[in-house]
């Protein structure tokens, strides 16, 4: 008797397109996959009726969402919406308090306003801005992985993350976080699956940490 496929969905963080899940490789007996792209948000669209756009990208009952940085945010508010059977967040927070303090401070002062966000789409090549062969190299890998560079979108993406208000996780949550990620700091995670020497980035670098334990967590007590 073959073994029931199971279907996950995929959202990037914030900025990065589907590019950012191109070393994760599950099996193909047990998985299918798909991402979900980024959509341009209406004027003043709240994160709820986006999370319910976003839904209609999702073509299967009690799916797996796993969901990056913003996009595990993301997931989160699609799940309220939606019949899954597992919700996997990574390099992400869980609820408004896990939030690091600069966040929290830019919600009170709204200096997220004032992220210079026009500059992403108008720059065309990042590597001409950089100095030093370690920036041109990051800049290089900037330009590849956060390509969706709309201002309407990232002011609205900006805004929805530092903003965010969820007190409670959804429950059978599971979040897999690193212990050197400077974006979320660990110390302000609770209840983790902790990957050693793992980065805000991991999802690109440790793929291979990925690839041999996301399908056990995905199917350990599977719903």
């Amino acid at each position: 008797m073959s073994q029931e496929v199971s279907y996950v969905y995929f959202v990037p963080g914030l900025a990065a397109d589907e590019s950012i899940f191109e070393f994760i490789k599950l099996p193909k007996d047990r998985f299918v996959t798909q991402t979900i792209p980024w959509k341009i948000p209406f004027e003043k669209e709240s994160i709820a009726s986006y999370a319910k756009r976003m839904c209609a990208e999702i073509k299967h009952e009690n799916c797996i969402l796993i969901g990056v940085s913003f996009g595990g945010v993301m997931i989160q508010e699609m799940s309220k919406y939606l019949n899954v059977s597992k919700l996997v967040i990574i390099s992400s927070v869980k609820n408004r308090d896990e939030l690091p303090a600069r966040m929290k401070i830019a919600r009170k002062t709204k200096a997220y306003k004032l992220v210079p966000t026009g500059l992403f789409s108008k720059v065309e090549n990042w590597e001409k801005f950089a100095f030093g062969e370690f920036a041109r190299k990051r800049a290089a890998l900037y330009q590849k992985y956060l390509s969706v560079n709309d201002k309407k979108y990232l002011d609205w993406a900006i805004e929805q993350m530092v903003c965010w208000d969820q007190e409670v996780a959804p429950k059978g949550l599971i979040h897999i976080h690193g212990d050197k990620d400077v974006v979320f700091p660990i110390a302000n995670i609770k209840d983790c699956i902790t990957v050693d020497n793992g980065t805000h980035a991991m999802i690109i670098y440790r793929a291979r940490w990925f690839n041999k334990y996301l399908p056990e967590i995905i199917e350990d007590n599977l719903q």
